[in-house]
């Protein structure tokens, strides 16, 4: 457990001593602090939620055959709750947890893409060091060509079993539009308020040629005008179908 871990842990027994003598009623009277979730499982000798995350993301990259697809989502599930904790989400980085994350946008998986798709959208929103992470990584060009129906290759680096187990010829494959309306959701989150991020969104759509919701004079789109936002968003939203 970390510093914070333990100086919660020393806080919470300091105020909870009851004192001997004539005041201690009064101070059983008193109200006590709570105790973090991450202090409270050091206490009772459970895992905090930093263990909790590298173990979700140890299993869903895991190469052992006997972690099914099943352990898997239930892993990515795990995961995207314990981000919806602005803290948990800045463990991202910290734990070196964003490049397999943004990893598995490229997995054979549909189910696996989709939940990175969606882990990665509730990690940014309203999270600028997030937000911030995802442009520095490259995230956003790859959730431009999900929204846009590309299949993304597995990285370079990365041997066809780590990216998923299997198949190769995938690359330059349509994505599905399940998948794609997570990509947009994530791309929603991920530009709102943050220009950097919206500027490598539009440079994106435009080296798509998904530049029609833009503005045909080449300028910005203002990340702090929702309006304008709505307008990009909408316009991926629009270009799907019903599955």
């Amino acid at each position: 457990m970390g510093d914070k871990g333990l100086n919660d842990l020393l806080r919470w027994s300091i105020e909870n001593t009851t004192p001997a003598g004539p005041e201690s009623t009064a101070a059983e009277e008193a109200p006590r602090s709570t105790l973090t979730q991450d202090a409270l499982r050091a206490l009772m000798g459970g895992p905090s939620d930093a263990d909790l995350m590298r173990d979700s993301m140890a299993a869903i990259v895991s190469t052992d055959p006997e972690i099914t697809l099943e352990s898997k989502l239930t892993a990515f599930d795990n995961l995207e709750q314990l981000i919806e904790s602005l803290d948990n989400a800045n463990l991202l980085s910290k734990l070196g947890l964003w490049t397999p994350l943004l990893g598995c946008l490229a997995h054979d998986e549909g189910e696996i893409r989709l939940m990175a798709a969606w882990c990665v959208g509730t990690a940014v929103q309203n999270n600028e060091p997030c937000q911030e992470r995802l442009v520095a990584l490259g995230g956003v060009e790859k959730l431009v060509q999900m929204a846009v129906g590309k299949r993304l290759p597995p990285p370079p680096a990365v041997s066809a079993s780590e990216a998923g187990g299997g198949k190769t010829d995938d690359a330059g494959e349509t994505e599905s539009n399940k998948i794609r309306r997570k990509a947009v959701y994530a791309l929603s989150s991920a530009v709102r308020n943050y220009q950097p991020a919206m500027n490598v969104c539009t440079a994106e759509l435009r080296r798509q040629g998904q530049d029609e919701h833009l503005g045909g004079d080449g300028k910005p789109i203002d990340a702090m005008d929702m309006d304008a936002v709505d307008a990009v968003i909408n316009g991926l939203r629009d270009k799907l179908t019903s599955p």
